[in-house]
């Protein structure tokens, strides 16, 4: 984990090894799940059922086939990588609030005999993190990187709270409610102080 003598490269790497860890094993988990047929995908989210409560943690290492995995990992990569920019202990926080408030948003609001699984809360969260951040920080270059994000997913934040057949919209709209939470749980409240001394720095 970052220590103080940490170089911003050092955290920046070791982020992206921890980025790179989550991928492996979503990937791991999708092999074995595909050869047993996708039992494995029992283990989801399933609402209001108290062994369904697992899935929270579960379901987003689980997808339901090959072209779904593929179609979270690059943005979740992506995404992931902004985040992890800033170390692996950052992007490990704003992890587990997305999935927290995801899962459980989807435990409780789920249609009655839904199976939820697959990452895209978590790539919901991560953008809507990313979006947020500057604003709670007050730093210009994140303000920034938060629009470029809004302009290449904005879209598909808003309709993903449209429902579709087959898509739990409630996993999108919760994970980004947990994005948002996790940049304002996560802010700099000393944003200005930093600045002052490390203006050059990137700040998650």
């Amino acid at each position: 984990m970052p220590t103080a003598e940490t170089t911003p490269r050092d955290r920046a790497l070791q982020g992206a090894e921890a980025l790179l860890v989550l991928v492996g094993v979503m990937w791991v988990v999708q092999l074995i799940n595909s050869v047993d047929d996708y039992r494995l995908d029992s283990n989801g989210i399933v609402p209001r059922n108290l062994d369904g409560l697992r899935g929270v943690v579960l379901s987003p290492f689980l997808h339901a086939s090959w072209a779904h995995l593929i179609g979270n990992t690059i943005p979740f990569v992506v995404l992931g990588l902004m985040i992890a920019i800033a170390g692996p202990g950052r992007l490990l926080a704003v992890t587990a609030i997305v999935g927290v408030v995801a899962g459980l948003g989807t435990w409780l609001t789920s249609a009655s005999g839904s199976d939820t699984v697959g990452a895209s809360g978590i790539v919901f969260g991560y953008a809507a993190y990313l979006i947020a951040r500057g604003f709670f920080n007050q730093r210009a270059i994140e303000i920034g990187l938060g629009v470029i994000v809004a302009l290449l997913f904005g879209g598909a934040l808003l309709t993903s709270l449209v429902p579709h057949t087959g898509v739990s919209w409630e996993d999108h709209a919760f994970g980004a409610l947990g994005g948002l939470l996790a940049a304002s749980l996560l802010r700099d409240g000393r944003a200005g102080q930093t600045s002052q001394r490390s203006p050059s720095s990137l700040a998650a």
